[in-house]
This record gives structure tokens, C-alpha cells and sequence, in this order.
């Protein structure tokens, strides 16, 4: 029987097989943060330990910094400047790469990771933070750890890991107009609930994935976690190595023809095995947003609020009650009728430069509307840079929303800024918990597209849906 392209890269990294499921993985490539690495690296001198390979190890200021213009360490998280600080003395101590505050290559971890060539398809990589799996775009085994883990791997270069099932997750059928990855995967979890990738390793495929970019495949990965895998995987192509290549930590000369020839052999065989199989016809995939405080709690943007008594399972039942009263809806209400306070582009699942383009394309002599509050974030300095030197600063700012520095920024509250108690925001993030984005405030997960046609009109707005009020307006009048 033929190896998933799960079991090809567990068995290249496997250091012992401890019996019972469970093995000794070789650690390729650490990434810490700000807001959890302080925490490993202070352990590790405490302990008088050592990192045992730091040029493997990689640091970036991206979770608690602010975001503000012309920033510096000081934070509204309270302490965060210490964490700022101590990352930046433990990284210098012990000799590993920071890319810091100033830093033109700083960025959020999982964005600069791909961008700077540090995650490669086939290496395994790890670092305290649950959205990890996003490099599995790129065919990289990668996974979010706890800081103890993280102190381990620094240490060792191995992890100890019970290894997963495997599922791989069809997209057939060609993408709509306007249909993105994030609807994509926003509605594999709504329809298959956000357990249904409990123990599993997910790879994507199908011909709707073959035609992704590499950048949509990080998003699709990135809330593979969401839907409780393991990791998510997408086996590297073509796109994938031209993507990859002349990046500055990818290899180059002989090495790079070596890479590229083993990243092709980076594929499930066709007789596989797989202990799950999920499909989805793209043709059934509308434009999506969350309703609730969990992304399973997923609807067409032409849709309606479900209704509770609908549902058989007591347990989803009383969740989808506590769901609406915390976000203040009622069932059957059309989701096109709520309003929106705020308006969030960022994070690390949609702040790269393939989602900010179509955004401005959107905004283009468009403006945000008067009582909504509109952030957007790039997910690197590097994106920054590229998205001014395009212009699309000048056409976000000029429609209404504010240009931040790089940073995680208001995708996750961590004591510092919120869009504010009882506010509702229409967000491309990947979490809309209660609290996620502050005390109270109410989150709708959507595509940057969905956010940009949103702000515009004060409410959940599909983008085709302005296109076609635009289109069927009569002539002379007013915009």
C-alpha cells in the first residue's frame, strides 16, 4: 500500500518509533514570538541549558506590539513592553535570528515564515502558536506547540508526538466569482462542524485546490486548527516552487535543483490510505460568514440566522442559545440585515499581499460608511512596502480605514486595543470566540472581500451584491 503525503513526512522525521503510536520527530525549524518565546528562551538560561542548533531558530515581534504609526516597545498590553524586552536580550544572548521592531523583515510569524523562505515544503516546523498549520500550504509539516514543547525542541531538536490519522478533504468543481479560501475553508467547518478534524492530519486536494495560489493555500491551512486537525497539508507543485525560489533562506545552486526534486516526490501515492475522506463540490460554496462565536457557526452571506430548536444535538443546541445571545441576533434573521460597527483586515490568515490587492480593488472610489470604524493591517513590513509601493495604502486610506504597521494586532485581545464592548466587527480573522477580539466585542469571520464591501454599505454585504447595486444604478446618479 501506498504513504499519504502525511506519512512520507513523518517517516523522513522520524528519529524512533516509540511503540503505541507515538515517535521522536526531528525538529527542521523553530519560530518563537514575543508573546510565548520569552517565556521558552527565559526557562532555558534559567536552567543553564542550551539551544542546541540556533541557527535553525528564528524570532519575531508581532503579537503584543503595537501597531500604531511610528510605534516603539511600549504597548497598551500592560507588561508588554517587558515581554519585548526579554525576548530581545534572550534572542541576542543566545545568538539566534530576531527580526525586531524596525526590522524591515518583521512581521507576523506565520507570514514572514513563507515570505523569507524559513518554512520550506517538506521540513517540519513548530512554534508556540496554534495557527502553525498555515505552512502546510506550502507541503511543510507544521504544528503549533505549548512553551514547554518549545523549550524542548530548542534543547533537543526533537519532539515527542503521538502520530494522527489521516483525512484528506476534496475540493471539486471550479471556485465561483468572489468565492475565496477563506470561504473555503469557513465552509468545510460550518458544514462538518469544528470537530471534524479531531485526530486527524488534513490534506487538502482536488482540482479547486490545484488552482489556489500558494499564498490561498496558506489561508485554507492556516484554520485547519479550527477544524481540530492536527495540521493541514497541501502537496507542493509547481506554483509552490517557483514561490518558493530565490527566497532568502531557501536553498540556492545545486542544493535549490536537489530541494525542488525532492519537494515533486512531496506527494500522496495513488494507493494510498486515508481513515477519512471528506468532499466538497465548490459549485455549492457561496460567499460565507460566521453568525456565532465559533467558525463551525458558518452561513451564506445570503443566508439566515439558524434557528436552535432545529438542531437534534442538546449540546450544539445550548451552544448556538449562549452563541446568539452573546452576539445579540435573533434566529432567522437575514444575515444581509446586520449591521456592523468596525471593519478588520489582518492577521495572519488573510494580511498578505494577494488579500489586500482585491480589497483596494474593491475601494477604488468607494468609502466607508460614516459609524464604521475600518483597520487594516498588513502581515509583514515586507507586505507593507509592496502594498505602498502599489498604491493601495493611498486607496485604503483615501476610502476610510486606517494603515497600521505589522502586527497581529485586534485579531486576538490580550489586554490591549479592542474595537470596544458590544461592538460588532466584520473581521478576516481566523477566531471569533467570545472575547477574541475584546471584552464583549462581537466577531464575524469573513473574506477580505466581504470585509471591504461590508465597511462600505454599514452591513453584512456579499461584494457582488454592490457590484450589482452599482451596475444597475442609473446613469448621473449619485454615488
Amino acid at each position: 500500500m501506498g504513504k499519504t503525503l502525511f506519512d512520507k513526512l513523518w517517516d523522513l522525521h522520524t528519529v524512533a518509533d516509540l511503540g503505541d503510536g507515538e515517535a521522536l520527530l526531528y525538529i527542521d525549524r523553530i519560530f518563537l514570538h514575543e508573546r510565548t518565546g520569552s517565556i521558552a528562551l527565559q526557562s532555558i538560561t534559567g536552567k543553564n541549558r542550551h539551544i542546541r542548533m540556533p541557527s535553525h531558530v528564528f524570532v519575531t515581534m508581532d503579537h503584543i506590539v503595537d501597531t500604531f504609526p511610528g510605534r516603539g516597545d511600549d504597548t497598551l498590553m500592560p507588561s508588554g513592553r517587558e515581554f519585548i524586552e526579554t525576548t530581545r536580550a534572550e534572542a541576542k544572548a543566545a545568538g539566534i535570528q530576531l527580526f525586531d521592531i524596525g526590522d524591515k523583515r518583521q512581521g507576523i510569524v506565520h507570514v514572514i515564515s513563507p515570505e523569507l523562505g524559513i518554512a520550506l515544503p517538506g521540513l517540519t516546523l513548530v512554534c508556540p502558536d496554534s495557527h502553525t498549520c498555515s505552512l502546510g500550504g506550502l507541503g511543510a509539516l507544521a504544528w503549533g506547540i505549548g512553551s514547554t514543547d518549545a523549550e524542548h525542541a530548542l534543547t533537543t531538536g526533537i519532539l515527542r508526538i503521538r502520530k494522527p490519522r489521516n483525512m484528506r478533504v476534496t475540493f471539486t468543481s471550479e471556485l465561483k466569482p468572489g468565492v475565496t479560501a477563506k470561504d473555503m475553508i469557513l465552509h468545510l467547518i460550518g458544514r462538518f462542524t469544528a470537530a471534524g478534524g479531531n485526530g486527524h492530519a488534513v490534506e487538502f486536494a482536488g482540482p479547486a485546490i490545484d488552482s489556489l495560489s500558494v499564498e490561498a493555500r496558506l489561508t485554507l491551512c492556516n484554520m485547519a486548527v479550527e477544524f481540530s486537525a492536527f495540521t493541514g497539508l497541501v502537496a507542493p507543485d509547481e506554483k509552490t516552487i517557483e514561490f518558493t525560489r530565490g527566497r532568502t533562506y531557501a536553498p540556492r545552486g545545486a542544493a535549490w535543483k536537489n530541494a525542488a526534486a525532492h519537494w515533486q516526490s512531496l506527494i500522496s501515492d495513488a494507493d494510498a490510505h486515508f481513515d477519512a475522506e471528506l468532499m466538497i463540490d465548490c459549485a455549492e460554496i457561496k460567499p460565507s460568514v460566521t453568525w456565532g462565536t465559533s467558525p463551525q457557526h458558518t452561513v451564506s452571506i445570503d443566508g439566515c440566522v439558524p434557528e436552535p430548536d432545529e438542531e437534534r444535538d442538546p449540546v450544539r443546541r445550548r451552544a448556538m442559545i449562549r452563541a446568539l445571545d452573546y452576539m445579540g441576533l435573533k434566529p432567522g434573521e437575514p444575515m444581509k440585515n446586520i449591521p456592523v460597527d468596525a471593519a478588520f483586515i489582518g492577521s495572519c490568515t488573510n494580511a498578505r499581499l494577494s488579500d489586500l490587492r482585491p480589497a483596494a480593488e474593491y475601494l477604488r472610489g468607494r468609502h466607508v460608511a460614516e459609524a464604521v470604524r475600518a483597520v487594516v493591517v498588513p502581515g509583514s513590513t515586507t507586505v507593507k512596502a509592496a502594498a505602498e509601493a502599489e498604491g493601495l495604502d493611498r486607496i485604503f486610506t483615501e476610502a476610510g480605514f486606517e494603515w497600521r504597521e505589522s502586527g497581529c494586532s485586534m485579531c486576538f485581545y490580550a489586554g490591549g486595543e479592542t474595537f470596544g464592548l458590544g461592538k460588532r466587527v466584520i473581521s478576516t480573522t481566523n477566531r471569533n470566540f467570545e472575547g477574541r477580539q475584546g471584552p464583549g466585542t462581537r466577531t464575524h469571520l469573513a473574506s477580505p472581500l466581504t470585509v471591504a464591501a461590508s465597511a462600505c454599505t454599514g452591513k453584512i454585504t456579499e461584494a457582488g451584491d454592490v457590484e450589482l447595486a452599482e451596475s444597475t444604478r442609473p446613469q448621473g446618479s449619485a454615488a
